[in-house]
């Protein structure tokens, strides 16, 4: 490269050096109240927050052809690389290189750094891999003690409970059946805890017709393979999940296996059931037709004089609100029962589709012409009109033949500026149950520096600002948007971590830009040397069917830049766990985070 490039070059750094350095000495309230175990990592951020304000990639581009960094992984000690680069140019251009700035943090420094605040909020790592895997609980974790010690055994370094879900009694079994597993296997298993936080979402729907169908099976040929199963149970021990069929507990004792028994369905055909199985708690019958069985269905015995019964209170079949491309849907404020559009005749609209939402914070805050979305992304809208008890929303994105919008459906406001975030009322309570038995707590919906200062402030109330670490889950583009300035707000309290909860903040920022929103938030993480915790949908396909899919094993790759990677729960969770541990093991030979190792190439 010809000298005057390479003066150029010199010249383009000298300059990003000192504004650094400017920088720096501006912003040093920034740093005020900054645990000390972060303030160079702090003082990092800061300075790579200046660096990314120049678009490098000219400067990368010919120094990767002098065979120099490119400073592409250079988060985490920014200003000492900038220097040495400086000086390396120095020597090829064989001139004198005066400078009297430290460099601050070294590389091996910035490394250790990392490694340490890692081990201390997620715990020591598996032997033979680098990243964590934390694994959400399921609520049967409270009374399946084997259930969490083979977690253990497969890997799981973190169990996460959602407060979300379940109650405190569930908690406290799944975190005593956490610690004895990690007491038997003479490992530390972290416990996090997810607040709820204010989740958006849809209200309820109106109610079906209470009916259940029993479906018969049958083959190409229309021959019954398997007939209907009908479950008859006393009325005492009904529970309405759908499959059972209540009776009263002094008919329930009529029932003798062998005898036929005649219930009227839904259309009014008379269906005959053998009973195929007596115990005290249910009795199993066969139908060879499909039934449709609703509340008040009449039940007799054959040949018997015993007076028949009726079935009433089943479950109401759960109603969606079917939405195509140009329908209107009004959101409203009064917790209405959602219900479908209504057409005359000719097809005219006589009334709008509704359904509620649940947080009523929204009201009034959006506005006409900002984008909406339903149920993960999968119903998209504009907002045509705004009103204080409801606004109206214009499909934009569904199916060709309708998608369904249901009750309890996540709602995303991705232009919207809702001023919503912090602690709900049941987040305090549910912290001060975290800081009593979790080890860390995961801040849902944090979005300002703010919301971190409520959670610290509540945090400081509890006395465990030292013991109690913090997540802080990336969730929403205004959280992405404000991340350094979160992360820095967090940096006052010990131990500070961030998960990218790539589900609601792909849905935010949209599917085109995940990608690389992903791997900023990685990047900053790395200049504030906290560990990264890579979530939502981590072989998802395995988790729930068994069987992966080729783009969640390439997913798993890409996680390597993570410090841990959470899975979700699921039936196929330990072949998970299993098959996880083993690609993070394999894999930790070619990938150290962001680095590309190279081992001596050998075969499969």
């Amino acid at each position: 490269m010809k000298k005057r490039k390479i003066e150029d070059l010199i010249l383009q750094i000298e300059g990003i050096i000192e504004l650094i350095i400017l920088k720096e000495s501006s912003t040093t309230h920034l740093l005020d109240g900054i645990n000390p175990r972060y303030l160079k990592s702090a003082r990092n951020l800061c300075h790579y927050s200046t660096f990314r304000k120049f678009d490098f990639r000219p400067a990368q581009k010919k120094l990767k052809y002098m065979g120099l960094t490119r400073l592409s992984n250079a988060e985490g000690h920014i200003l000492a690389s900038l220097i040495h680069l400086r000086k390396n140019l120095f020597l090829i251009s064989e001139k004198p290189n005066f400078s009297s700035i430290k460099p601050g943090l070294s590389i091996k420094n910035s490394t250790r750094l990392l490694h340490k605040n890692t081990k201390d909020l997620l715990g020591y790592r598996s032997k033979g891999r680098r990243v964590r895997i934390m694994v959400t609980l399921p609520s049967q974790a409270a009374h399946d003690y084997e259930m969490v010690l083979n977690m253990a055994m497969c890997g799981m370094n973190c169990a996460r409970i959602n407060c979300a879900h379940d109650d405190v009694e569930i908690w406290k079994k799944m975190i005593s059946n956490v610690k004895k597993a990690s007491k038997k296997l003479k490992k530390k298993i972290k416990i996090s805890m997810d607040l709820a936080g204010p989740k958006i979402r849809t209200g309820k729907v109106a109610p079906g017709p209470q009916l259940i169908k029993f479906r018969a099976k049958k083959d190409e040929k229309g021959k019954i393979v398997t007939p209907a199963t009908l479950v008859f149970v006393p009325k005492s021990n009904y529970r309405a999940t759908g499959d059972e069929l209540p009776i009263a507990d002094e008919w329930f004792a009529n029932f003798e296996l062998g005898a036929l028994v005649h219930i009227e369905d839904a259309k009014g055909r008379n269906r005959k059931l053998k009973i195929v199985k007596v115990s005290r708690h249910q009795v199993i019958t066969h139908c060879r037709k499909t039934c449709y069985i609703s509340s008040g269905a009449t039940v007799n015995m054959e040949a018997s004089e015993v007076e028949h019964t009726q079935l009433d209170n089943l479950p109401s079949i759960e109603q969606a609100i079917i939405l195509r491309i140009n329908d209107i849907i009004c959101i409203t404020k009064e917790d209405l029962p959602g219900s479908p559009s209504e057409f005359d005749e000719e097809g005219n609209i006589i009334k709008t589709a509704n359904i509620s939402c649940q947080l009523k914070a929204v009201f009034g805050k959006v506005k006409s012409g900002e984008k909406i979305l339903f149920d993960d992304g999968k119903i998209e809208g504009v907002i045509i009109s705004s009103h204080p008890d409801f606004f109206e929303v214009k499909i934009t994105k569904a199916k060709l033949k309708g998608s369904k919008l249901k009750a309890e459906k996540g709602i995303n406001f991705p232009e919207s500026d809702l001023g919503i975030g912090g602690l709900t009322e049941k987040d305090i309570v549910d912290l001060k149950f975290i800081a009593q038995y979790a080890d860390v707590v995961n801040f849902s919906f944090v979005n300002t520096a703010e919301d971190v200062d409520m959670l610290l402030t509540e945090i400081d109330k509890l006395d465990v600002m030292d013991s109690l670490g913090i997540i802080l889950k990336i969730e929403t583009q205004t959280a992405f948007e404000n991340l350094i300035e979160i992360v820095l707000a967090a940096m006052k309290s010990n131990l500070v971590g961030v998960m990218v909860a790539r589900g609601d903040l792909a849905v935010e920022v949209g599917w085109e830009k995940i990608a690389r929103i992903q791997s900023e938030i990685v990047s900053i993480c790395s200049a504030a040397h906290i560990p990264v915790v890579w979530a939502t949908q981590v072989l998802e396909s395995l988790v729930k069917d068994g069987i992966p899919s080729r783009s969640e094993i390439t997913d798993v790759n890409n996680a390597l830049k993570a410090e841990c990677i959470m899975l979700n729960k699921g039936p196929y969770i330990n072949d998970a766990l299993l098959l996880l541990s083993t690609i993070l093991s394999n894999m930790e030979d070619f990938h150290n985070k962001n680095n590309l190792m190279l081992p001596k190439l050998q075969k499969v």
